[in-house]
C-alpha cells in the first residue's frame, strides 16, 4: 500500500495532481485538486489512499492525514464509494462532517451529492461514537455530556477514575477519548468493572 507521495507537483487538473518522485509520476485523485496550485511545482508529501480493486487501482490524495483517515471509514459505508467519499471531503471539514454524525443530523448529511435520507442513517449507525477524536476538545467534551444525560455522578466519577487507571497502563488521551462514549453508555458496577469494559474496548481501537 502506498501511506504517502513526496514529490514535486508537475501539473494540476479538475480531478488529480501528479507528483514525480524519483523518475515515476503519480496521477493523484484529490477533492479540491486547485487547492495544490501554490504548491506547483514545489516538493510536498501527499497522504494518499491506495484503492484496488479487481478491474482498477486508483490513488487518492490529501493534505491532511484525518482527511484521508475520514475518507478510509466513508468507503466502509454501504452506499458509499470512492467519488462520493472524495465529495463530502471536498465540501466540508472533518469537525463539521464529525459533528454532524454525532448529532444525527441526516439533513445536513443529505446535501451532499449522491446522499439520500438512507445513506444519511446509514452513515450515522456506521460512523457515530467512532469520530469524535477529531471534534475540537470543548465539542468533543460536549458531546460526550450529552451521550452521558441521565447518568448519575457516580457513574461519571467510576468512568473518569478508569480512565485514569487506563492512562496509567500507558494508552494515549486519544485512544481514551475514543472509548469514553461507549463507556458512558454502558452499565458497569464499580470502577473495575469500567477498567475491564475499556480494556476490552481499546483492544478493538
Amino acid at each position: 500500500m502506498i501511506a504517502y507521495v513526496k514529490g514535486n507537483v508537475t501539473s494540476i487538473d479538475e480531478e488529480a495532481i501528479a507528483v514525480e518522485t524519483q523518475g515515476v509520476g503519480y496521477e493523484i485523485l484529490c477533492a479540491n485538486p486547485f487547492s495544490f496550485q501554490s504548491d506547483l511545482h514545489k516538493e510536498i508529501k501527499v497522504h494518499t489512499y491506495h484503492y484496488v480493486r479487481e478491474d482498477q487501482q486508483l490513488l487518492f490524495g490529501f493534505k491532511k492525514k484525518e482527511d484521508k483517515l475520514l475518507f478510509a471509514k466513508l468507503l466502509n459505508v454501504s452506499g458509499i464509494g470512492p467519488k462520493g467519499a472524495l465529495a463530502i471531503l471536498g465540501s466540508v471539514s472533518v469537525p463539521e462532517f464529525v459533528s454532524a454524525i454525532e448529532q444525527e443530523d441526516d439533513k445536513y448529511l443529505t446535501r451532499f451529492p449522491g446522499v439520500g435520507k438512507k445513506t444519511a442513517r446509514q452513515m450515522i449507525l456506521d460512523l457515530k461514537g467512532k469520530l469524535i477524536v477529531w471534534l475540537p476538545d470543548e465539542q468533543n467534551e460536549q458531546t460526550i455530556f450529552f451521550q452521558e444525560e441521565g447518568s448519575d455522578k457516580q457513574k461519571r466519577e467510576y468512568i473518569d477514575e478508569a480512565l485514569e487507571a487506563l492512562k496509567a497502563l500507558g494508552y494515549s488521551d486519544k485512544e481514551l477519548k475514543m472509548v469514553k462514549p461507549e463507556l458512558a453508555k454502558a452499565n458497569q458496577g464499580n470502577v473495575d468493572d469500567y477498567i475491564r469494559q475499556g480494556l476490552q474496548l481499546l483492544m478493538k481501537v
